[in-house]
């Protein structure tokens, strides 16, 4: 019997909630898609454009089944920094769950950038900011590479181009509170929080998704000395598990990276 129940745990967790059972469905209805070929998905009463299915699948799972970008605030109209929007599922979610929420959404990739207004359009979601801008360390613009599905970066070599970028730090700091700042850039999360440490003091929650890309620094401690030095508390977790990682140095499937983190910090 125990055996039974440790391979259908995660099943069974997925089945106990509505979001987990609609997770199930939509990676029934659409992972088995082919990669990187625009798609409309339908997920409850939204109607999304995507460049990847399997992409959005794994989105939903984090966003709306582990609720990554859930955060407590007393604040009626809370400010939340959305820094690498995609194509507006993480706005869905913030919307949903703070309806009254002022929110500024970053997106680098003009593509990316013009499907994430349409399904805002298509879906009736208004008082959402669309910033199609690179959140950097300055604004003078970077070279920015468009990969695929969800992966594009500044360290990406494919389709590279010059593309207008925003000091991340002079935003924060016209800014009384932030209740959230959620942070998905793809390697320029370093950069860009060693710029804002002196810009954090009035964030509440923060979210970071950590790259290490290969032929390039680890550079965890560096984020992580911004967060303590600006009083965070943080928890650290990862999705990409590998197996006898001393010997297997590369994710399945990556050949880009050999570490991604998600990294959740708050003021206790």
């Amino acid at each position: 019997m125990w055996v039974f129940r440790f391979l259908f745990t995660e099943t069974a967790r997925l089945l106990r909630s509505a979001e987990g059972r609609r997770l199930l469905m939509l990676a029934l209805r659409y992972g088995g898609k082919p990669r990187n070929q625009p798609v409309d998905i339908t997920f409850g009463p939204y109607q999304f454009r995507v460049p990847d299915a399997l992409s959005f699948v794994w989105q939903y799972r984090e966003i709306f089944v582990d609720e990554f970008y859930r955060f407590f605030t007393t604040n009626q109209h809370p400010v939340i920094f959305d820094c690498g929007t995609n194509v507006g599922t993480s706005v869905v979610y913030f919307r949903q769950v703070y309806p009254n929420a002022r929110i500024l959404a970053f997106e680098a990739d003009q593509h990316i950038s013009e499907t994430l207004q349409e399904n805002l359009r298509r879906n009736q979601i208004s008082g959402v900011e669309v910033i199609t801008k690179a959140v950097w360390t300055n604004d003078e613009g970077i070279l920015f590479g468009s990969d695929q599905a969800d992966s594009a970066s500044i360290f990406s070599q494919t389709d590279r181009k010059f593309v207008p970028s925003v000091r991340l730090r002079d935003i924060l700091l016209r800014e009384t509170r932030i209740d959230m700042l959620k942070m998905d850039i793809e390697g320029a999360e370093t950069a860009v929080l060693t710029d804002c440490r002196d810009a954090l003091a009035h964030v509440q929650n923060l979210f970071v998704e950590f790259h290490a890309y290969l032929g390039h620094p680890q550079t965890l401690s560096d984020v992580v000395r911004v967060l303590e030095e600006s009083g965070f508390r943080y928890y650290i977790n990862t999705s990409q598990y590998r197996h006898a990682p001393l010997v297997n140095h590369h994710y399945r499937g990556n050949d880009s990276m050999d570490l991604q983190l998600n990294i959740f910090a708050y003021r206790s």
